[in-house]
């Protein structure tokens, strides 16, 4: 029987639609309506390592000695290209002939931002060590258990967080010069060494590059694999992404961690292929940024959800952000109302929210285009050139139309290799033909926009509906009393789970819980309403803005207690 789709009329209509959002309905697939032309190819030659293709961008000698590659917020110190460049032949040089790093040696980096983090990622890469990273507010039992997981056999550590490797007997090479001097750091080994080209050992695009570790905010944090090939696919779709917004001149602000990927991709690797100058925050704190931007006249921000809330509840607290032309978002969606109040504060500024994750190298979709934005105000973009996606039914398995909600799949090179020493969840998260589950309950529009309505494993199952907590907050928030909130699951004996709300009250506020539930009730359906509120001084959240909802709902439970 012929359908509509076979018709003259269906097969005009479905033409328009791929050309449209990119989706195909014969396969079900999302495909990326970008490409990146003849001028940003993926390199295809298989010996080809991170560090390689990275230096091989930077700016030709004769602009590598006066363009500035990064600045320390801090003390002002630049960092021209010629002499980052330096740096990291000097350091690799040491590590290989001093240290005996070899290829696929694991190297463990403890430490904040600094301008040496750049210099220590690319060394390692460039020897063909393998990379592991870490939150310096670990704890000893955590460092120690990712050191053991990964196999690392050096770690590279900020004097300040030595005393958390001690228990994993690892030997260790500080970041900077210690008061004491008793261990050897980084910044001595560039000095004593020579810029000098080293054996032709280097790792290829099919090699890993790193072992990232998620968060663990849904649960047990995994290393995840990523290759030499995932970083130069995810790094030219970042160069390409500069050239089509003409920031090849911008000045970026690095506060996001670069032991994250969100940090890693950008600031320690990916923006040097560009040519950009990026002032390095060694920690976020909401002053010292405006400061920076205001000193630095910097352009264009990579941020994260809790910072827009900042800047729209601060109003810029005085300071000149007349420079800011973009600020980007990632780690966790924007609600609609949010992003409609930055708008209106900074209309001036482009803010183009995106989505990724560590799993597929850091990025999979993104306003290019502002207008485009403008008008997908609760988007997270489109996709990103190599990148093709499914929208999956979780319980029938079928690939879903533009408007109908699913499970996220991806496809691109980026996509990272698996799970170190975890098939079993290799296997979970990646198909046989290798898409990568993301998790993330979403639907992709007509114009071929992503949104995501939530994590899957997070939604509130209440008599049998099911919730997304991200909603919920994007409605408290907008309350003028509500400086932040998170929601999470409160076990309930009638209808298995209720949504219960913690909440972040302004200065002065005396808001109390019957007005936060009644303003929500009004705004929701029935089976939606917030049922439970606790007031808190803050949402917590990891390094990189995402809620941690395992710490409210062990605290929910105290909660509980409480009440009986």
């Amino acid at each position: 029987m012929d359908t509509f789709e076979d018709s003259p009329v269906g097969q005009s209509q479905v033409t328009s639609q791929r050309k449209k959002c990119g989706y195909d309905s014969q396969t079900g697939i999302y495909h990326s309506l970008t490409q990146l032309g003849n001028g940003n190819k993926i390199p295809t030659e298989a010996n080809l390592d991170t560090a390689t293709f990275v230096l091989s961008q930077f700016p030709q000698l004769d602009q590598a000695d006066s363009k500035v590659a990064l600045i320390d917020s801090a003390t002002g110190q630049r960092v021209t290209y010629a002499q980052l460049k330096r740096s990291i032949y000097s350091l690799a040089y040491g590590l290989y002939h001093g240290l005996g790093v070899r290829k696929d040696d694991v190297v463990f980096v403890l430490s904040p931002n600094s301008t040496l983090y750049p210099t220590i990622c690319l060394a390692v890469l460039l020897v063909g060590g393998v990379l592991t990273t870490a939150n310096p507010l670990n704890t000893e039992s955590e460092i120690a258990k990712q050191v053991l997981d990964s196999g690392a056999t050096l770690a590279i550590a900020d004097p300040n967080e030595l005393h958390k490797l001690v228990l994993t007997k690892v030997p260790t090479l500080l970041t900077c010069r210690s008061l004491n001097g008793d261990e050897f750091s980084v910044e001595e080994l560039i000095e004593c060494c020579e810029p000098t080209e080293l054996p032709e050992t280097r790792s290829t695009q099919s090699d890993t590059a790193a072992i990232l570790y998620s968060s663990g905010t849904t649960g047990v944090s995994k290393g995840v694999i990523l290759t030499h090939s995932n970083f130069i696919s995810i790094m030219t779709i970042l160069k390409w992404s500069v050239d089509k917004t003409s920031a090849i001149n911008d000045v970026f602000l690095c506060f996001i961690p670069m032991f994250h990927i969100y940090g890693l991709v950008f600031f320690a690797l990916g923006l040097f292929s560009s040519g950009t100058t990026t002032v390095i925050m060694r920690r976020f704190d909401f002053q010292g940024m405006l400061e920076a931007i205001q000193t630095h006249k910097v352009n264009n921000i990579p941020a994260v959800p809790p910072v827009i809330l900042n800047l729209v509840k601060h109003n810029g607290s005085g300071y000149d952000l007349s420079s800011l032309r973009r600020v980007g978002s990632g780690a966790a969606p924007l609600s609609k109302e949010l992003v409609g109040r930055f708008r209106a504060k900074f209309p001036w500024v482009a803010l183009r929210p995106g989505y990724g994750l560590t799993e597929s190298c850091g990025a999979a979709t993104v306003f290019i285009d502002n207008e485009q934005a403008k008008a997908h105000h609760a988007g997270s973009g489109t996709l990103l050139p190599t990148f093709c996606a499914k929208v999956v039914d979780f319980e029938t398995g079928i690939a879903m139309p533009p408007y109908k909600e699913g499970e996220l799949w991806l496809k691109s090179p980026a996509v990272m290799k698996g799970y170190l020493k975890n098939e079993e969840a290799t296997a979970a998260t990646i198909d046989s033909d290798g898409w990568l589950k993301t998790g993330d309950l979403c639907y992709i529009d007509e114009d071929g926009c992503l949104y995501i309505v939530d994590r899957i494993k997070e939604l509130i199952k209440h008599n049998g509906y099911q919730v997304a907590p991200a909603q919920l907050e994007s409605v408290l928030l907008s309350h003028p009393e509500i400086l932040d909130a998170a929601v999470i699951p409160l076990e309930d004996e009638e209808s298995g789970e209720v949504p219960m709300a913690y909440v972040v009250r302004a200065a002065g506020s005396e808001l109390d819980e019957h007005q936060v539930i009644q303003f929500v009730a009004k705004q929701v359906a029935p089976f939606k309403k917030v049922k439970k509120v606790s007031f808190i001084n803050v949402i917590p959240k990891s390094a990189a803005g995402k809620i941690l909802r395992k710490d409210l709902v062990a605290q929910s439970k105290q909660y509980v207690k409480s009440k009986l």
